[in-house]
């Protein structure tokens, strides 16, 4: 088949006209690809797609005229296990290329680590926080892997400075960039500022919601000697020691210990001062609500000591309720100097309520109430004018005392020893030691006093002399003292009589002591005779006296008297100096009155 001339006219431009546009597209391409060659320099970052993956690399097309080769072990893990296949999208660099052979070598790991540094310099200029893993503990403080080896200040790592820093190894923090040098790859990073900011935002928002009276939750941040530091959520609430409860606190510590989570009152809030105070004794009843009903006066109860001081110990009835021992409430029969000699720290009592008083908050206690009081008993089975025995304790001047019982003595008063004897000393009748009888002549229960006397128990011989004879009568005796004032003379044993000075016939101005001696015989008359007092009037006037020779040899009781008076001569001169102030009467000796017999036998069972 011919063509038409019209085909032929037809064809002809048509074949030129293609291969012109072959032409065309392929130095296009060739300027494309130039162009783009133009624009890819080594060091470059561009993202590629993974088209094929090899025994030693990884084939990635970065859209130019030859893909690019990165080793395989670039994107091995740590297990050896591929991270990435075809069809991925990656970050790479451009190390090396060749334009005349079309060779280019890429990196994903040094394109990763320009990625990072880029990151990190726009989170330093912005302030934005980042996040690593602490790796390792680095002289003042610890390296961070954040992409960049980092370097964390052990002064910034916490609000407070830390010690352990180690403990932190392995942890992930996040922190907020300081210093960055891109060119000296140095990183600083700031723990402190972000919790600071932290803290402060929790700081306000707690603050904003906290009001007096309502409870709230927090974690024990800090315990110290006078309270404990509660952490409400940015800011720290004080919960004082007194504030923990109602009883006694030795330490805070025996109540909490840190990271412990309490529910807690709030007392006060300070705004302006960013000040909270807490309570935790304010969540329960104040026990003393209730004290006087559960603990009336008088009532017996079991108690724990919690402190002994040098006025007494303080027991706690329950948890919050605490009452006070004083020491004069400790025994009955002792002076209790010092508490701890009978009770110590933890020891279980039974006391007896003696006084509550609500508003105070005090409680006054017994200790001896809750025994049997042992004068009571005495008292139940002796009476004044009762016949007991007993022991002598102790030996003073003005008496002995005796025990009669466990717990109960009684003093037999130097006075009630002997009806006529004198004595410079109890122990010229009792010793330390002996067993006595003597009589009660007086008894005060409340304040544990009984007075004794041995002399009741014992012959009255000036009863017997004075009851045998009358004014009027002559008698013998022998002279046991003379004085300025007169003679004493002994009338029989143990009853003694006053010859005064004016009722003795004598020369002139003649002493009694040229004319008398101790000692001397002589015949008397009764003139006087004083059954109050005890006393009996002498007078020598118109009486024949025996032959002066005669005179009595002492017996050795009479010269132990007389021994005895010469030692206190102005104690006797004292007693007997006073003249008659009328013709036949001695001078008056006064018996000690019974009050001077004090301290009674309470008192100085107390004392010893």
């Amino acid at each position: 088949m011919v063509d038409s001339p019209d085909n032929k006219q037809h064809n002809q431009p048509a074949g030129k006209e293609e291969k012109s546009k072959q032409a065309v597209s392929r130095n296009s391409l060739r300027e494309l690809v130039e162009e783009s060659f133009q624009h890819l320099r080594e060091g470059d970052v561009v993202r590629g797609t993974v088209v094929a993956i090899n025994d030693s690399d990884v084939v990635v097309d970065i859209g130019f005229k030859s893909e690019g080769l990165i080793p395989r072990s670039e994107f091995v893990d740590r297990e050896g296990n591929l991270t990435v296949k075809p069809g991925d999208e990656v970050d790479v660099l451009v190390e090396r290329f060749d334009e005349m052979i079309g060779e280019i070598r890429l990196s994903r790991e040094r394109a990763a680590k320009i990625r990072v540094w880029e990151v990190l310099e726009t989170a330093y200029r912005e302030g934005h926080p980042v996040r690593g893993k602490v790796v390792e503990r680095v002289k003042g403080g610890l390296a961070v892997d954040i992409g960049v080896r980092a370097f964390l200040p052990g002064s910034l790592v916490d609000l407070r400075p830390t010690r352990r820093l180690e403990d932190y190894v392995g942890d992930e923090v996040e922190a907020r960039i300081i210093n960055f040098d891109r060119r000296r790859a140095n990183v600083v990073l700031s723990r402190k500022v972000m919790l600071e900011a932290q803290i402060s935002t929790q700081k306000e928002e707690t603050l904003t919601r906290l009001e007096e009276g309502m409870i709230v939750t927090g974690t024990v941040k800090n315990i110290t000697d006078y309270g404990v530091f509660i952490d409400l959520g940015g800011i720290d609430g004080l919960l004082h020691v007194t504030d923990i409860s109602w009883g006694r606190v030795g330490h805070p510590s025996e109540y909490f210990k840190v990271g412990d989570e309490v529910k807690v009152v709030v007392l006060r809030v300070d705004k302006d001062k960013e000040r909270v105070s807490l309570g935790y004794r304010q969540r329960f009843e104040d026990p003393w609500t209730h004290v006087e009903v559960r603990y009336p006066v008088g009532k017996k109860i079991a108690g724990k000591v919690t402190n002994v001081v040098d006025y007494g110990a303080f027991v706690e009835l329950e948890e919050g309720v605490e009452g006070l021992i004083h020491v004069s409430e400790m025994s009955w029969t002792k002076k209790v100097k010092n508490p701890k000699s009978l009770l110590h720290s933890g020891q279980e009592v039974e006391v007896v309520i003696t006084e509550a008083d609500v508003e105070k908050r005090r409680l006054s206690l017994s200790l001896r109430q809750a025994e049997p009081n042992p004068w009571e008993e005495f008292a139940t089975r002796f009476r004044v004018g009762s016949k007991v025995k007993g022991v002598v304790r102790n030996l003073t001047d003005f008496g002995a005392f005796v025990e009669l019982e466990p717990g109960v003595d009684g003093l037999v008063h130097v006075s009630d020893m002997a009806w006529t004897r004198r004595l410079s000393h109890p122990s010229e009748v009792v010793q330390k030691g002996q067993e006595i009888e003597a009589l009660i002549i007086a008894m005060d229960t409340s304040n544990q006093r009984i007075s004794l006397s041995i002399k009741e128990l014992m012959p009255n011989e000036w009863d017997q002399f004075a009851t045998a004879h009358q004014v009027g009568d002559e008698v013998e005796g022998f002279v046991t003292n003379v004085t300025d004032f007169g003679l004493f003379v002994e009338l029989a044993p143990g009853v003694e009589g006053l010859c005064h000075i004016s009722e003795v016939e004598r020369r002139g101005n003649q002493p009694l002591s040229a004319t008398f001696e101790r000692g001397q015989r002589v015949r008397t008359r009764l003139i006087r005779i004083d059954w109050n007092e005890k006393r009996i009037g002498l007078s020598l006037r118109g009486i024949p006296q025996p032959e002066s020779g005669e005179a009595r040899t002492a017996a050795p009781e009479q010269e132990a008297e007389e021994i005895t008076m010469d030692r206190v001569p102005e104690q006797v001169e004292g007693e007997r100096e006073a003249p008659a102030t009328a013709a036949g009467e001695e001078p008056q000796t006064e018996k000690e009155p019974q009050t001077e017999k004090e301290p009674q036998a309470g008192e100085e069972n107390q004392e010893n």
